[in-house]
């Protein structure tokens, strides 16, 4: 019913009771809690390598334009003082987990959307807890106290405009956009700040002086739908007449599951590229194992030192998160690729058409089963003793001269 506010509901809101909260230049936040000497200078977590990218960076180093995902040479161009913090992954995942907890206690409808973001529903919480507004208020400020981090937060009617306004809440603030108010707020900013609105849709709707979402929004839809095909038209102009009808979902399904690493010098030794499939194929069985899911498909992607990337994928008789079918599988995808290869700069490995373990009829009798077993009793070794107790022999190899040092953490 119109007016409503349902919790999880796609109701028109009548309250902006949807919240996106984005933690503020997160893992530089967590790494300042130890080293308070840094406040207020420009500083970046990234390894201090030619090939490393920034995964954070501080707002005193964004006004250098210093950015995430920027290189680090040219962040150091851009920024000669920058100081580098190394990435320790397992605080920033300790810290998100600590945060998390914190959302949970003001509603259990909460959407992780990564490490350091989550949608939050509060409808089902103002008799508790007060006006969106005043529980923004309280959820920033329980956040600071127990974990010490900032956060912005956005509060909108819908997850797209919340998600809008917490990008421009930053740093460490709250904007709220009533939905009465939500095409007032949208329509003037520029089509790249839509969702689903790369430099590829940008240029195609640029060419037909489509340059606001205000813009985009007053576009006849057959005319949308030959710049951009059937799908992307109507998302985009359901998004641009400020049309979101996403609830919260508290249980995100994984599509994918996947590792990649970068090397420190372009690899040619197919011997060191097999064992670094092995390496990224132990990784994603193990996280399909511990997510109990097994996938139809294994795909590789490799990137050559032209920074041209391919990707190539097969999809087996039968699902599978044993660590050796999906090995064996990365390897005959990468041998394929020729018998002599290119100097290689990345490359990964990826499990996707998921399904919960076992709910595949062809698995009944698999050939997998003996390599299962052996899977089992390494989770089991690694689960009392710990995850770098048991390896293979192959594995033993030191990575340091030979994959980038931004690789040998696993992603947050």
């Amino acid at each position: 019913m119109e007016g409503n506010d349902a919790p999880g509901g796609s109701a028109l809101r009548a309250q902006a009771s949807m919240l996106h909260v984005d933690m503020d230049s997160f893992f530089v936040s967590v790494e300042l809690l130890e080293q308070p000497e840094l406040r207020g200078l420009p500083t970046a977590v990234a390894f201090d390598t030619a090939r490393s990218v920034v995964s954070s960076a501080s707002y005193e180093a964004r006004r250098f334009g210093v950015r995430s995902a920027m290189p680090v040479g040219r962040a150091k161009q851009l920024c000669p003082q920058l100081i580098l913090i190394p990435p320790v992954h397992s605080k920033y995942r300790d810290a998100s987990r600590a945060v998390m907890r914190v959302f949970e206690e003001f509603t259990p409808l909460v959407e992780p959307l990564s490490i350091d973001e989550a949608f939050l529903d509060v409808a089902g919480s103002l008799k508790l807890f007060g006006e969106p507004t005043e529980i923004a208020r309280q959820l920033r400020a329980r956040v600071r106290e127990q974990t010490g981090l900032p956060a912005s937060v956005g509060l909108a009617g819908t997850k797209f405009i919340a998600k809008l306004a917490s990008q421009r809440a930053k740093p460490d603030g709250i904007l709220e956009i009533p939905p009465a108010r939500t095409l007032e707020f949208l329509h003037p900013l520029p089509v790249e700040a839509m969702w689903g609105v790369g430099k590829a849709t940008a240029r195609s709707l640029q060419s037909r002086a489509i340059r606001t979402i205000g813009e985009l929004a007053r576009e006849p839809l057959p005319s949308l739908e030959r710049l951009v095909g059937r799908a992307s038209a109507l998302k985009l102009h359901a998004l641009a007449n400020g049309r979101d009808a996403r609830a919260v979902e508290t249980e995100r399904i994984e599509k994918s599951i996947g590792h990649e690493e970068t090397f420190a010098i372009d690899e040619t030794d197919r011997a060191v590229l097999h064992r670094e499939l092995l390496r990224l194929s132990t990784r994603t069985a193990e996280r399909l194992r511990e997510h109990g899911a097994e996938a139809r498909t294994i795909a590789i992607k490799v990137r050559w030192d032209t920074f041209e990337t391919v990707t190539r994928s097969r999809t087996l008789p039968e699902a599978t998160n044993a660590t050796q079918r999906i090995y064996r599988t990365a390897c005959e995808l990468l041998d394929g690729l020729g018998a002599s290869l290119r100097p290689v700069r990345l490359i990964g490995v990826r499990a996707e058409q998921l399904m919960a373990a076992g709910s595949d009829p062809a698995g009944l009798w698999s050939d997998d089963d003996d390599w299962r077993a052996v899977d089992q009793a390494v989770d089991e070794v690694r689960g009392r003793f710990g995850r770098d107790q048991l390896t293979s022999a192959r594995l033993l190899t030191g990575r340091g001269q030979v994959v980038d040092a931004r690789s040998l953490e696993p992603p947050a």
